[in-house]
């Protein structure tokens, strides 16, 4: 659809403008506009409320000017990958809860336009998006008159159910500037977990992509519990990356990109490419603000995890966002990995939920990670948990470390009988490994983060 058409389709008389402006019920003022006051109804609850705006149709389809200054250190980066994320056909976009919000947690109708705005400029080149979005706990703290973020699971969960309606209208409303469409996907740790429920996340983002619909991604905080959570959106968007088949991967939030320290410290250097875990060394990274979930330890975290998923990271600020998605030469860039896992090993490792553990001696560890041998049962030490033949387990070694993952032969009550047994010492029926060598995936390549 061409930029005129939308404009014929959102062209009203200056009376059903002001009729239409009515009827959304006291939005923030557009250009012309003057805000009305709230007056709340008598015997009603005075707290603050959310008032969506009217849709005003977008004039022009541009990028954002960005916020710092052409001579930032952050600023004017070139890199073979840069290339290839500026030319990326599927993208997904993940934006932090502070881009989202005003000072009082409440949705920033303004901001969600800029990003909306960059975004289709983005689209007009002929890129698929995909947005994870933050916000919900944030959004509904100042209806619900939080003045801090919970930190009990019923209270967050009331606030997400509250911000996800918030969340979703301002989207809606945003994007309707340009005649399109948004669908709102939420997703819990235990969807990306089940190879079926992942299955079917995906078909539903690939088709509203296919309808041309924008997907609003964001974790079902609502029903998502302590233990079965993602932990932060930047890890989500980094599994959404992969599930989606993307090429390049954003993730926006208050910082121009990574430093090797706090960047308001004296002489912290900015770093621009990370091809390896060797640019980490010395890195030091940060825990969330007041209102997000993860700093930048959690947004470094992710961009190692996409790029064990071949996928390339740009990470900066949201107000940098117009200079991202043009030419990606600000932030910083996070090259993939050339020994990409597999998609099925990228799930085990990362997204599977896993259903019980195999506790190895130091001869096992060393098979199944530097021989990528098969996991056979006179390695084992113990069992624990309650699993049947074909589910995910850990696999863990004697000191307790985490070493893989992978898909068992039998079940926990069968395996109880087979631990520290030679396969001459077992019937016939058990002489398959207990987790073949094409099923199992360790965590032997992957780079310590900084924390």
């Amino acid at each position: 659809m061409s930029h005129a058409d939308n404009e014929d389709n959102f062209a009203h008389p200056a009376d059903e403008r002001e009729a239409s402006s009515a009827a959304f019920g006291l939005g923030y003022p557009g250009p012309t506009e003057a805000a009305e006051p709230f007056i709340p109804v008598e015997g009603y609850g005075t707290r603050p409320v959310h008032r969506p705006g009217p849709v005003v149709p977008a004039t022009t389809i541009e990028f954002p000017d960005a916020e710092i200054e052409e001579n930032h250190p952050a600023m004017g980066h070139d890199s073979k990958f840069r290339d290839e994320i500026a030319a990326a056909r599927r993208i997904v976009v993940k934006i932090g809860s502070s881009s989202l919000t005003d000072d009082d947690g409440r949705v920033d109708p303004r901001r969600i336009d800029i990003i909306a705005d960059a975004l289709e400029a983005r689209m007009a080149r002929g890129t698929d998006v995909v947005v994870v979005s933050s916000g919900a706990v944030a959004c509904g703290m100042g209806p619900l008159q939080l003045n801090q973020k919970p930190t009990d699971l019923a209270t967050k969960q009331a606030a997400a159910s509250v911000g996800q309606v918030l969340l979703a209208q301002e989207w809606a409303r945003s994007f309707a500037r340009y005649g399109r469409t948004i669908g709102q996907v939420l997703l819990t740790a235990s969807d990306a977990g089940v190879r079926d429920r992942a299955r079917n996340a995906q078909r539903t983002i690939d088709r509203l992509r296919q309808l041309k619909a924008v997907p609003i991604v964001n974790e079902n905080d609502t029903v998502a519990t302590s233990n079965m959570r993602f932990g932060d959106n930047d890890r989500l968007a980094a599994v959404v990356s992969h599930l989606v088949f993307a090429d390049a991967l954003f993730l926006l939030s208050d910082v121009d990109g990574l430093f090797d320290r706090n960047p308001a410290e004296p002489g912290a250097q900015f770093v621009p490419e990370v091809k390896s875990g060797k640019d980490l060394r010395g890195v030091v990274a940060g825990d969330g603000g007041r209102l997000g979930t993860g700093g930048m330890a959690a947004k470094v975290s992710a961009a190692r995890l996409a790029s064990r998923a071949g996928v390339p990271v740009l990470l900066t600020a949201m107000d940098n966002i117009g200079a991202a998605l043009n030419d990606a030469k600000v932030g910083t860039c996070f090259w993939p990995q050339e020994d990409r896992l597999s998609a099925w090993k990228f799930w085990v490792l990362y997204a599977a939920e896993s259903h019980g553990r195999l506790h190895l001696d130091a001869g096992a560890v060393r098979a199944i990670s530097d021989s990528r041998n098969s996991l056979l049962p006179v390695g084992i030490t113990r069992v624990e948990g309650d699993f049947s033949q074909g589910q995910v387990v850990d696999i863990v070694g004697d000191d307790g470390q985490l070493v893989g993952r992978g898909e068992v032969s039998y079940d926990s009550t069968m395996l109880d009988g087979m631990i520290g047994k030679s396969t001459r010492e077992l019937p016939d029926i058990a002489q398959r490994p207990v987790v073949h060598a094409d099923y199992l995936s360790t965590y032997s390549n992957r780079a310590q983060l900084p924390r």
